[in-house]
């Protein structure tokens, strides 16, 4: 079972000159009972926690502008006190990890110190460090590297602790760390060499979203550890580290590893007891008066797609909609919608929306069974409503309409037909040409422009229209702007599956096509297809049977051969 150890002090900051004081007494007091001393170090090997609480140090050279010293004891909060039980149960497990961070939270000096504990009371262990360039790594006598920062952990240790024989001079030659000792080593590897320099207990990869070539990086990793650890903030969707957090699952303390996906440890800003929501503010208003508010996003709210131009649903929309309906006091008066996107191939997943009026009911994903069981999964979730089910017709879609019809035509045994009273189906074709063309895209507005200009086909009109809603519900919540609550849209808090929603909402951008018409881009590079979220853009945007029939664009324009 992994240890979790020496919770912090509750107050924050710690009194470091107490903790000081603590430490001397301890270490005055294992000097002079050896069994003390031996029975004490025997319980250091299985619990690191306990030691980084005890013995580690970190250096912060901000506090060079005030009276606290730059180097001071590492008392952990609790979430770092998890981050190392997550880093023992990875080497334990031999299991492979990825911790994703808020900046400023310590965790790559908590995975430093990790190392420096192992160094320690691992015998025969080689622990490996990788970053993109090689003065992060190590640059002797620079504390931003990480091999310094383990330098400055190794020279502040009682030396009673150190290894039989340690000299710091011969063994801590750059980016290495020798224990002649046992046999334990710590090396630093950097770019694309990451991984060549052979077999590892642990690897650490810090910052690892902003690698320029991961995918070398990967392979040269397979062989050469079970247990590789990426620590980032993040850094945009579609790289390795952004596709290996979604594949993966949260760790939650005191549980088994998984061992079929990457197992994730997530440290936000509201772990760090020293940020409340005076901090937040004050932090994002300086953010958004120097114009970089789109960092901020990404490195404090770890929002991947904060710096991606050309998001069609802004992250913070979607964070305003969360409990609109609570907030803007209205509820789901109106008729149920819903829609399902079927799974292509491969990866893919099914996905079915539920709404009703303007409050989302559920929005969920699933993997496996053909189209068949996923129309019969989605006609069960619906049965006893009346609504009509929207679904991709292209494609796969095809098979949705067979399984209709053959629930619609046949029976059971009490002679009722399988297809459920009120429950119809509506062929949704993303490809089609966008409703009301000769409408303009904002009603009643003469100054926008037309839909059959604007919107090269329906995907590109359901997805913008999905847009209005949002950014209509945000300014409801955000400024008190009166709107209908028929045109808003509210995710319940408790709604199971809304984390993944949120990101899939956020990750489609926009851009135009050689007819200066816009197009959705729902699959910027390395990103998987957005099922939910595709799934509710058909929910809240019907699209009349005909919509679906090649000939529909030019009766259309027949009709509208006059401008009115």
């Amino acid at each position: 079972m992994t240890a979790i150890s020496a919770p912090p002090a509750p107050a924050w900051p710690p009194d470091y000159v107490a903790e000081l004081m603590t430490r001397q007494h301890r270490l005055r007091r294992l000097k002079a009972d050896v069994r003390l001393r031996m029975g004490l170090i025997e319980r250091y090997r299985d619990d690191p926690a306990g030691w980084i609480a005890h013995w580690a140090v970190t250096y912060d050279p901000r506090n060079a502008a005030s009276d606290a010293p730059t180097v001071m004891p590492f008392v952990p909060f609790p979430r770092q006190v998890e981050m190392i039980a997550f880093l023992q149960a990875s080497v334990d497990e031999q299991q492979s990890g990825l911790i994703e961070k808020a900046r400023d939270m310590g965790a790559t000096w908590l995975a430093c110190a990790f190392s420096v504990w192992l160094w320690l009371y691992r015998p025969g262990a080689a622990i490996g460090w990788g970053s993109r360039k090689e003065q992060l790594v190590d640059k002797i006598g620079d504390p931003d590297s990480i091999f310094e920062k383990m330098r400055i952990l190794i020279r502040h240790l009682p030396r009673l602790m150190l290894p039989a024989g340690f000299d710091p001079r011969d063994d801590m030659p750059s980016m290495k760390i020798i224990n002649r000792a046992t046999g334990a080593t710590i090396t630093g590897e950097c770019g694309d060499n990451i991984g060549r320099g052979g077999r590892k207990l642990i690897y650490f990869k810090d910052e690892s979203a902003h690698y320029e070539r991961p995918e070398k990086i990967e392979a040269a990793l397979a062989d050469t550890t079970n247990v590789q650890i990426d620590i980032s903030s993040v850094n945009g969707p579609g790289n390795v580290f952004h596709r290996r957090r979604e594949s993966g699952v949260e760790w939650a303390p005191g549980a088994a590893l998984a061992t079929d996906r990457v197992n994730v440890f997530v440290m936000d800003w509201r772990d760090h007891p020293a940020k409340d929501a005076a901090w937040y503010a004050g932090r994002r208003a300086k953010a958004a008066a120097d114009g970089l508010l789109h960092i901020f996003a990404q490195e404090v709210d770890r929002n991947y797609t904060a710096a991606v131009e050309g998001i069609i649903i802004p992250g913070d929309w979607v964070a305003s909609a969360i409990d609109a309906h609570v907030m803007l006091g209205f509820d789901d008066e109106g008729a149920w919608r819903a829609a399902l996107d079927p799974a292509d191939e491969g990866g893919d997943r099914h996905a079915l929306a539920i709404a009703k009026g303007s409050i989302v009911h559920s929005v969920d994903d699933w993997g496996e069974g053909d189209v068949g069981k996923a129309t019969r999964l989605a006609v069960d979730r619906l049965r006893g409503r009346t609504v009509a089910l929207q679904y991709d017709s292209i494609g796969v879609g095809a098979g949705v309409k067979a399984e209709a019809n053959r629930l619609r035509d046949e029976v059971d045994a009490d002679g009722q037909a399988l297809l459920p009273a009120g429950i119809t189906f509506r062929p949704w074709n993303a490809g089609a040409a966008p409703l009301r063309p000769r409408e303009h895209v904002v009603p009643g507005d003469g100054e926008t422009p037309i839909n059959g200009d604007f919107y090269a086909n329906l995907k590109a009109q359901a997805w913008w229209q999905l847009r209005l809603r949002f950014e209509r519900t945000h300014k409801a919540v955000t400024t008190g702007q009166v709107y209908d609550p028929a045109d808003l849209i509210s995710l319940p808090r408790g709604m199971p599956g809304l984390a993944s929603l949120r990101k899939e909402l956020s990750q489609a951008t926009r851009a135009v096509n050689g007819a200066l018409k816009l197009v959705v881009d729902k699959k910027p590079d390395g990103t998987r297809s957005p099922n939910k979220a595709d799934a509710l853009v058909m929910a809240f945007w019907p699209a009349e049977d005909a919509v679906a029939s090649a000939g529909f664009l030019e009766l259309v324009r027949a009709a509208n051969a006059v401008d009115p």
